[in-house]
Parts: C-alpha cells; sequence; structure tokens
C-alpha cells in the first residue's frame, strides 16, 4: 500500500511539472467526456419531451383502450350499458387510474354571441387530465367534484375562450349549450389539447355532464367514450387479453376492441437509439483523446529516461517505476473526465429551456442530470488514462538502467 500511494504522489508531482503540457494533452480526452455527459443529458430532455408529447395524445406507459360498439343501432340505453359495463371492468382489475373518454368525435352546440356552431368536443372523466398530461394555461382542471355541480363545466381552447371575449379566472366565462334543451355552462379552464387546430374552438366535457343534459346529441350519430387504463407496463399484455374477453362476455352482441394505445414500444427504439449514438461518438472522440495522451506519454518518458535510470540504480523496482508513469496519465485523464463532468452539471442544470423550446412544446418533467452518464464519462475518461499509459510505463521498465543513466 505504501508503494502504491508513493507511485501516485510521485506520478502527481509530475503532473504538476509538466502540467502545460499535460493540460494540452487532455483537452481531447475533456471534450469528449463533456461531450459524452452533455449530449447524454440533452438526450434525456428530448425524450422526455417526446415522450410528454405522445403521452398527451395516446396515454401514459402503459394505457390500454377498450371500445365497444353495439352491432344494432346505438341508443342512449346502449350507450349507459356500455359506460356501466366500462367501468365495472376497471373496477373489477382495481386499476389506479381510469376513466372514460372519446376521441374528440363528439359535437357540442354552442350558443355564441356572434352566432350558433357547432364545436368539437372530447368527453372525459377528471382523471383524464393525469393520465394524458393535460395542461391548463389558465384556470384549472376537472376536479372530482365537478360531476356534482349544477351546471356543466367546460375546458375549451384559446380560440373557444375569444368567442366569448377572453378568459378572467375572476369572473368565469359562461355559455349556453344545447338546442331544443338548452343548459347553461361554466368554463372553468383553457388548454390547448381542447383541439387538435388553434383556430378552430374545442372544448372538454365531462361524461357525466354530457349524460346528464344530453349535450352531444343523438346517440345514433355519436361514438360512445372509450375506457383508458393506466396500468403498469409489465402487467399491459396480460390485462388486454384479460379485458378482451371479459368486457366480451358482459356485452354479447357488441364489438369489442382491446388494445394498448401509448407510444412505449416508439419510446424504446428512441431510448436505444439515443443510447448507442451518443456512446459511439463518445468512443470515438475518447479514442482520439487517449492518442493524444499516449503521444505526450511517451515524449515525457524519453525525456526522464535518465531520471528513470537513476532511481533505478537506487533501489526502485520495476513495478513502482510502471506504476509511477501509469498513474501521470490515468490521474490526469481522471482529473479532466471530473472536469468536464461537473462543466457538464453546470450547464445542463442551468440551461434556459423556457427560452430556446419552440413556441407549443412544452417539457413538464424535467429530468434530473443522468448520474449514469456522469459516472460512464469518469470511468471513460480512467480507461482512457490507462489504455494511454500502458505503452509508456512499459518503455519505462524495459529501459536497461546503464543505457538510461548514459542517455
Amino acid at each position: 500500500m505504501i508503494g502504491l500511494l508513493a507511485a501516485i504522489s510521485e506520478a502527481w508531482s509530475e503532473i504538476r511539472v509538466n502540467r502545460v503540457r499535460v493540460v494540452l494533452s487532455l483537452v481531447g480526452v475533456f471534450l469528449a467526456v463533456f461531450a459524452m455527459t452533455t449530449i447524454t443529458a440533452a438526450g434525456n430532455m428530448a425524450r422526455q419531451m417526446v415522450g410528454e408529447s405522445t403521452e398527451r395524445s395516446s396515454g401514459r406507459p402503459a394505457t390500454i383502450r377498450v371500445d365497444a360498439y353495439p352491432m344494432s343501432a346505438s341508443t342512449a340505453e346502449t350507450l349507459r350499458t356500455t359506460q356501466t359495463a366500462l367501468r365495472e371492468a376497471a373496477t373489477r382489475h382495481e386499476t389506479a387510474w381510469w376513466g372514460l373518454a372519446s376521441q374528440q368525435g363528439s359535437q357540442l352546440t354552442v350558443r355564441f354571441p356572434a352566432g350558433t356552431q357547432l364545436v368539437t368536443a372530447s368527453t372525459v372523466d377528471p382523471s383524464y387530465g393525469t393520465m394524458h398530461r393535460v395542461i391548463t394555461e389558465e384556470g384549472r382542471w376537472f376536479a372530482a367534484s365537478d360531476t356534482d355541480a349544477f351546471a356543466p363545466r367546460l375546458v375549451v381552447n384559446r380560440a373557444f375562450a375569444d368567442q366569448l371575449g377572453g378568459f378572467d379566472p375572476a369572473n368565469p366565462l359562461t355559455v349556453v349549450l344545447g338546442g331544443d334543451t338548452p343548459v347553461t355552462a361554466t368554463v372553468i379552464g383553457i388548454s390547448s389539447s381542447a383541439s387538435y387546430d388553434a383556430a378552430t374552438p374545442g372544448a372538454y366535457v365531462l361524461n357525466s355532464d354530457a349524460q346528464r343534459w344530453n349535450l352531444t346529441g343523438d346517440p345514433a350519430s355519436t361514438a360512445g367514450p372509450g375506457l383508458e387504463m393506466w396500468v403498469p407496463d409489465a402487467d399491459a399484455e396480460a390485462l388486454v387479453a384479460a379485458l378482451q374477453s371479459e368486457v366480451q362476455a358482459s356485452l354479447p352482441g357488441y364489438s369489442v376492441s382491446v388494445w394498448r394505445q401509448d407510444a412505449g414500444a416508439e419510446l424504446g427504439i428512441l431510448d436505444t437509439v439515443l443510447a448507442y449514438g451518443v456512446r459511439g461518438v463518445g468512443v470515438f472522440a475518447l479514442l482520439l483523446g487517449g492518442i493524444g495522451v499516449l503521444n505526450v506519454g511517451l515524449v515525457t518518458v524519453r525525456q526522464r529516461i535518465r531520471e528513470i535510470g537513476v532511481r533505478r540504480s537506487f533501489g526502485a523496482t520495476g513495478s513502482r517505476v510502471f506504476f509511477a508513469v501509469l498513474f501521470e496519465s490515468v490521474a490526469a485523464t481522471f482529473v479532466a473526465g471530473l472536469l468536464a463532468v461537473m462543466l457538464s452539471i453546470i450547464l445542463v442544470s442551468n440551461f434556459p429551456l423556457d427560452a430556446v423550446l419552440p413556441a407549443g412544446v412544452t417539457l413538464e418533467d424535467v429530468p434530473p442530470f443522468p448520474v449514469r452518464a456522469a459516472v460512464e464519462g469518469l470511468v471513460a475518461a480512467t480507461l482512457v488514462g490507462a489504455l494511454a499509459g500502458l505503452v509508456p510505463a512499459t518503455m519505462a521498465v524495459r529501459a536497461k538502467v546503464i543505457d538510461a543513466i548514459r542517455y
């Protein structure tokens, strides 16, 4: 142990003596580790943005959707029967997050000040907001208590609110819905995801409100909401098969379809591409940096060959000389890797995302700096230093004492 510590101490002393040459040789290693760790962190953010974008439309991993349609004509009774069977299926499996949701296939008759208009709407349960990462720009999303309100609640997009004169949380907007049996609804929030087209009015309405006040019109011309369940990824495949048989058995004469609608598989491919792509670039850059360290190590050993001969003549063992030269390279690359990781953490942690993200793109859950990337960067830098130091260390050991002194 004493010999090892002495070798490390000698290596550090030599680094200090030749610090200018060492710093220049480590530029490549520093930049490679910095690029590798920073790109990995940026890749995590990009993956999170893509994931959140797909989750707003398809649901979080893993989201299972169940749709059931009667083979005969739809009526108010068949819609109630379908919704009851779907809710019982979700309750039976004790799923924490589930709800009924249509896929913007419903229409509301809205009496705007400028005239009556049919508005595309999605009928949802309150849980939809969490399952689909719905962002409310102003106001709020539906709460469980809204299902017992004395008037319908709406979450609309900006185009809808603008036709009512703009949204003010202190003075909630109201609008009349329906044709022959109108009802006054209250706008409680603004969300851009209420419509695929920002210029067209769109809205979310609760399933309970749509059913209680018959807001979406004739059941025969309206597709009923389907069941969405947010379940653990490992349980998705088995649950799809179970729901298919259970719901079909509870709804004879219906066409039942069950599938996983989130983009979990596509995101897995993206993760693989990011991981291997970043590592490939990082390894190539580290190899180039390692070549620079190797060249400097060879030059340094040639210049110190007389010093090495003198040490050997005074009893320094070959292993001590070997490890002293090797640790010079390892210590230098480790410090370079550590500084690169620290700079990467500072840059990524303080990067102004809001200022660079394009309009309409959000990152709700910013991922922390990947610890794995930092560890990989330090390990890679250390390994490069060890590999680059083997040749100079071997050359130093193989030098004959008498020849080294005469050099």
